[in-house]
């Protein structure tokens, strides 16, 4: 294939409607022609931090928690129309637990609170989305999503994001949003920015992979 991919970041604070925001993108421009990746996949495993490591002693909001120089690999990969092997994260177990495999597609659209406070990832997108949701309407929705679905007590979810999620956020998450080409308010909600961003992507898409 010669045709060039579009490589587009959506980052965002935790819980602020990037899945939202993702999962509107495949609805639109269509899930044949996407190739969907999570920073959160790319986790390193409790083992990697050492062996009398807890899973409380890891600040999962920091870059070094994940092995990002393995996804820029697997980006490249797909870029040059290589399929990859993602590997599968366990928020429970804090393993891998599987692998999948991905094929490459014209578009690949990678979603993580970090991608955009990367510079070696940013450099591989074409498209850089922040979401931007405000603070107590995120902290709401990541109680109830680490309740519901990993298992966490409201308490520990709470102390974690007073002692780690804000600090990273203010320290990593919220300055990105400068390397942002397009900053959608509202998270999930906002119909315009999506069906814009939507029909931009398949303007690039129908133009054989044209320059941004």
């Amino acid at each position: 294939m010669n045709d060039r991919v579009v490589t587009i970041g959506v980052a965002g604070g935790t819980a602020s409607g990037k899945s939202t925001i993702s999962r509107a993108i495949l609805d639109r421009v269509g899930t044949n022609m996407i190739a969907h990746i999570l920073h959160d996949s790319y986790y390193k495993e409790l083992s990697a931090f050492g062996p009398d490591t807890l899973p409380a002693d890891i600040n999962f909001d920091h870059p070094n928690s994940l092995d990002t120089p393995l996804l820029v690999e697997h980006l490249r990969q797909l870029q040059r129309w290589q399929p990859i092997q993602m590997p599968v994260y366990d928020f429970v177990t804090y393993e891998r637990t599987a692998i999948q495999h991905v094929e490459p597609r014209p578009v690949v659209l990678v979603e993580g609170i970090l991608v955009l406070a990367e510079p070696e990832l940013r450099d591989l997108f074409d498209i850089k989305i922040f979401v931007d949701t405000a603070d107590d309407l995120r902290l709401i929705r990541r109680i109830q999503r680490d309740v519901n679905e990993r298992g966490r007590t409201v308490e520990s979810v709470i102390h974690q994001y007073l002692t780690t999620v804000r600090p990273m956020h203010l320290a990593f998450v919220q300055p990105s949003m400068r390397h942002a080409d397009v900053i959608v308010p509202q998270g999930g909600h906002n119909a315009v920015a999506i069906d814009m961003i939507a029909d931009r992507i398949r303007g690039i898409v129908a133009g054989k992979g044209q320059a941004v």
